[in-house]
């Protein structure tokens, strides 16, 4: 295999990432895949695209705007709607190019970009197959279960505020995506989420930083993939579940899977959200997405 630096015109933003190629000659299929909040390609998406090139996929893996490598404006915020779109334009920039089977491309996304997958198989029929990680499945839903109730108020009150204050022509407020602290403000207040972003940022990704606009946070509870689920199909939907996921919590992921319909199939790590990254589970959810992509793009 081999991976070139590539960019691509996302309808006036420059988005850029990493083409792998697998060995050999004549047209291969193609996956699309980007990362989820706030973390940028080096977390890990090589270790993926790796697997999938070794299985004979062309892998496209970009940063999404506003991070990592790829323009965008404001720096460190999440649109989840203009990251679906990014997806889209990857998937039209990918069967552009040569060596590509046009009609063989698949998405493949993790946490944020877990949700993102599931929208897009319901939406782009381009898409032959789908591989949704450790998903988020509702923006709210999630918020609620990691804020507690008694904080929702006064967060509610941070975003009205900043909300007033870019009315006023100010910078959009930020806040960290994550603390050592679960109490202290943040977008991600689990001890998993600081460990590992802290400790991945480190020593993989120094492009990684720890904040996000305030804008970001209201736009997740805006934001509900699980309403897309039962319009995946046809197209063939493999979810990967990590049963002690407490970031995006693994009874949201399997109620949202039994929404879904026919041809799906469910495989569930034994461990938490960013096991899936790493370690004995990481073979797990590469090897069923790898498997699952190479059985629906080569059929």
């Amino acid at each position: 295999m081999n991976r070139t630096d590539v960019e691509f015109n996302a309808e006036g933003t420059t988005l850029r990432g990493w083409l792998y190629r697998p060995a050999g000659d004549g047209p291969v299929p193609g996956v699309v895949m980007a990362h989820g909040f706030s973390a940028v390609k080096e977390m890990y998406l090589d270790s993926f695209a790796e697997v999938f090139a070794g299985a004979g996929l062309a892998a496209l893996v970009f940063d999404n705007r506003n991070f990592g490598a790829s323009d965008g404006d404001p720096r460190y915020e999440i649109d989840p709607w203009a990251q679906v779109r990014d997806y889209r334009h990857a998937i039209t920039y990918l069967q552009t190019l040569p060596g590509i089977d046009r009609d063989r491309i698949g998405v493949w996304g993790s946490s944020y970009s877990g949700g993102h997958a599931l929208v897009l198989g319901a939406i782009d029929k381009r898409i032959k197959a789908v591989v949704s990680q450790v998903p988020l499945i509702n923006g709210f839903r999630n918020v609620q279960r990691l804020v507690r109730s008694d904080f929702l108020p006064g967060l509610r009150a941070t975003l009205d505020a900043d909300r007033e204050a870019r009315f006023a022509g100010k910078e959009p407020g930020m806040i960290p995506v994550v603390a050592e602290d679960p109490l202290a403000p943040s977008a991600l207040p689990t001890p998993d989420s600081w460990q590992w972003f802290t400790e991945t940022g480190s020593t993989r990704a120094p492009s990684w930083r720890n904040e996000v606009t305030l804008r970001t946070l209201e736009m997740l509870m805006e934001y509900d993939p699980s309403s897309y689920i039962d319009r995946v199909s046809p197209t063939p939907l493999l979810m990967v579940v990590a049963a002690g996921d407490v970031l995006t919590p693994s009874d949201l992921a399997f109620e949202a899977y039994g929404q879904a319909r026919e041809p799906k199939k469910l495989v569930v790590l034994p461990g938490g959200h960013f096991g899936a990254y790493t370690g004995p589970d990481f073979d797990l959810s590469s090897g069923a997405a790898r498997d699952w992509l190479v059985q629906h793009l080569n059929g």
